[in-house]
Parts: structure tokens; C-alpha cells; sequence
């Protein structure tokens, strides 16, 4: 699995120690410095089945200073990918990569069905 992640975020390392936790194997990319590229999103927005509009990270700085703010889905989807890709920290985290799934944000009950699912 790949757990792409920024080290400064709570919300990461508590997702990283819920994967420790559960005994997952995972490799660890930071999203500051590699970036998801926009066929990366392409293909996890396609399997995860959200919209492209939940893959940012509409709490962070780089999101504001943009005045994004109600501007996403209005946006063509083509803009909406190449923001994502131009700035790691513009995109929602954690997010887990798995066989036939990704999952965007920590949501622990979720994780766990989701990798339970994976482990049967």
C-alpha cells in the first residue's frame, strides 16, 4: 500500500500509527516533496469513485491563498487537476492507496473496514 502523507500534519501520524498499529505494510511518500501527478489523481479519483473537488485540502494555507474557497467545482476539471499536481500541500491527506481502493483523509472506522475487507 502507499500512504502518501505530510510529516507536520496530526491527522497523518495518527493515521501512520493506525497503520503501524493494524500491522499494515506500507510505503511512506510525503506529499510536500512529490506531489501526486494528475494521473495519479486521475486514476485514485476514478477508483476511490469521490469527485474531484475531495481531494484538497480545503483547510490549508495554499488552499486560502488561492481563494479557492468556492471556486473547485466550479472550476474545469483540467484546472482542478493541474492546481492538485502543482502543489503537494493543495491536496487532501492522508491518503491511502490500496488493490482496488484509496482512501482520502483519516477516518479511522472507515480505514479499519476498508482494511479489514483487504486482509480477508
Amino acid at each position: 500500500m502507499l500512504f502518501v502523507c505530510y510529516a507536520g500534519c496530526s491527522t497523518c501520524r495518527k493515521a501512520e500509527a493506525f497503520l503501524r498499529s493494524a500491522g499494515v505494510g506500507f510505503e511512506v511518500r510525503d506529499i510536500k516533496g512529490e506531489n501526486p501527478t494528475g494521473e495519479e489523481l486521475l486514476r485514485w479519483r476514478e477508483i476511490s469513485g469521490l469527485p474531484l473537488k475531495k481531494f484538497f485540502n480545503t483547510s490549508g494555507q495554499s488552499y486560502r491563498a488561492l481563494g479557492l474557497r468556492d471556486k473547485p467545482s466550479a472550476l474545469p476539471e483540467e484546472e482542478q487537476l493541474r492546481l492538485l499536481a502543482s502543489d503537494g500541500m493543495l491536496v487532501k491527506r492522508p491518503i491511502l492507496v490500496g488493490e482496488g481502493f484509496v482512501l482520502v483523509g483519516f477516518r479511522e472506522e472507515q480505514w479499519a473496514e476498508k482494511l479489514g475487507e483487504n486482509t480477508r
